[in-house]
C-alpha cells in the first residue's frame, strides 16, 4: 500500500473534520450515524476554553470517569496522567481541554468519540523496523496536552471537543473495523493518545483479544504508572524528541524536555519496540550542538539499535513564516547521526528514497526497500540479513 487508504464516508472522518456552521440538528444527527450499526450522538456546538470555569451539576451523557487521578479537598483533583499533573476545580478543564472536574469526579470527554480515522501504512507512523507492509487502523480525538506552534493536526489538537467534529466508535467497534480492512494493528495517533488514555488503553486490550498489534505515537509525556498499565497491551512506540534542549519545548511546545527523555528511557526498559522522530526545523531545530546533543542522548539511552528519523519541516499553523527544510540539511543531520553512532537513521517527508532504505549494518546491503510509504523489497530471513545473517532489531512477524 503506498499511501493512506481512507475509510468510506460512513466510516471515517479526516483530521480536522467539524460540524458545518448552522448546521440542523437533523443534518448532524445524519452525519453522525455509524456504519450498520444506525446509532447517532447529539453534538453541542460552543465555545468552551480549557480551565473553564463556572459551577456545573450532572454529567453529560458519554462522559467516562478516567482512572488516573486523585481527590484532593474541596472537590478539587489532581490529573495523575501526563507530566502536566493539572490539579482542576470543579466546572473546570486541565490543560488538554478535554477532561473536566464535575463535582470532584474527574471526566474524559473524548471516550470513545473519534475525530480521525483512516486506514494507513505502517511506514507513515513513521515505524520501519514493525511489521513492514501492513496497516494499521489510526484513529485520533481532539485535544492535546503541549501547545506545539507547528502542530499539522492542529485543527483537531488544539480544539475544544465542543468544536470538533467526531463520531462515536466503541473499543469493540474498532476492533472489529480494523479486522474487515486486514489490518494488523491499531495506532493512536493524530492528537497526543495520552489525552485520551483510558479510551486507548480499552481498544488495546480489546485488541489483543482480536489478535491485533497496539501501535502509540506520542510526544512521550505518559506518566510512570499509567504506561507500566498499558504496557502489556502495548506493541511498538514512536516518540518524538522535538529537540535535544529544553528552551525549544519551552518556547514552541508549552512542554518539559526531561518527561520526554524518561519515557524514551522506560519504552525501551519494557522491551517495547521504540523509534524515535526529530523534526528538522531550519532556524530552530536543526543546528549541529542541537542535533549532536539528541543523538549522544539517545545513543546512551536507548542504544544504537533505537531507529532515529529526521523528518522534513513544512510551514503550518503558526510557524508559516519559517521555509521547509533544505534537503542537505537533512542529509547533513543523516551523516551527524551515523557518524555518532546510530546503525537505524532514515529522513522522512521527503521524495528522496536513498535514506528511506533499511541497510545491514554488517554488509551494509538494503534489506528493506521502500518507496514512499510502498515496501518494494525484504531480504530477511527470521530477522536476520540473508546475505550476512546479522541479526536486523525489529518486530517483524
Amino acid at each position: 500500500m503506498a499511501f493512506s487508504r481512507n475509510l468510506t464516508a460512513d466510516e471515517t472522518l479526516q483530521p480536522g473534520a467539524q460540524g458545518r456552521p448552522g448546521m440542523t440538528r437533523r443534518e448532524m444527527l445524519r452525519d453522525c450515524l455509524l456504519a450498520g450499526a444506525g446509532l447517532a450522538i447529539e453534538a453541542s456546538l460552543g465555545g468552551c476554553g480549557a480551565r473553564q470555569r463556572g459551577r456545573k451539576t450532572g454529567v453529560p451523557r458519554g462522559w467516562h470517569e478516567v482512572s488516573h487521578y486523585e481527590k484532593l479537598p474541596g472537590n478539587r483533583v489532581r490529573c495523575g496522567i501526563c507530566w502536566r499533573a493539572c490539579e482542576v476545580g470543579p466546572g473546570e478543564r486541565g490543560q488538554c481541554g478535554n477532561k473536566e472536574n464535575r463535582d470532584g469526579v474527574y471526566y474524559s470527554l473524548v471516550y470513545g468519540k473519534v475525530a480521525a480515522l483512516n486506514v494507513d501504512p505502517i511506514e507513515k507512523k513513521p515505524l520501519f523496523h514493525f511489521l513492514p507492509g501492513t496497516s494499521a487502523l489510526s484513529f485520533g480525538t481532539a485535544g492535546c496536552n503541549m501547545h506545539c506552534r507547528n502542530c499539522q493536526n492542529w485543527e483537531i489538537s488544539q480544539r475544544q471537543p465542543e468544536q470538533v467534529h467526531s463520531l462515536p466508535y466503541s473499543p469493540e467497534a474498532l476492533a472489529t473495523l480494523a479486522r474487515k480492512h486486514s489490518c494488523a494493528s491499531l495506532a493512536y495517533t493524530y492528537n497526543e493518545p495520552t489525552v485520551f488514555y483510558d479510551f486507548m488503553r480499552d481498544t488495546a486490550r480489546l485488541a489483543r483479544e482480536y489478535g491485533l498489534r497496539s501501535v502509540m505515537v506520542s510526544n512521550g509525556t505518559l506518566r510512570r504508572q499509567p504506561m507500566l498499565e498499558l504496557a502489556p497491551v502495548l506493541d511498538a512506540v514512536k516518540v518524538d524528541l522535538k529537540s535535544g534542549t529544553n528552551d525549544f519545548y519551552k518556547q514552541y511546545c508549552d512542554g518539559v524536555l526531561s518527561p520526554v527523555q524518561e519515557t524514551i528511557k522506560r519504552v525501551h526498559g519494557l522491551g517495547k519496540w521504540l523509534e524515535v522522530v526529530f523534526l528538522v526545523i531550519p532556524g530552530l531545530t536543526d543546528g549541529r550542538d542541537n542535533i549532536a546533543q539528541a543523538c549522544d542522548w539517545l545513543l546512551s539511552a536507548a542504544g544504537a539499535d533505537t531507529p532515529l528519523h529526521f523528518s522534513r519541516f513544512h510551514p503550518e499553523y503558526r510557524l508559516k513564516d519559517i521555509p521547509a527544510t533544505p534537503y542537505e540539511t537533512l542529509a547533513r543531520c543523516h551523516e551527524q547521526a551515523r557518524q555518532a553512532g546510530l546503525n537505524y537513521v532514515y529522513v522522512g517527508n521527503v521524495a528522496e528514497e536513498e535514506h528511506q532504505q533499511t541497510r545491514c549494518p554488517g554488509c551494509g546491503r538494503t534489506v528493506i526497500g521502500r518507496s514512499g510509504f510502498e515496501i518494494t523489497a525484504i531480504h530477511l530471513d527470521d530477522g536476520r540479513c540473508r546475505y550476512c545473517h546479522q541479526p536486523i532489531p525489529g518486530v517483524w512477524a
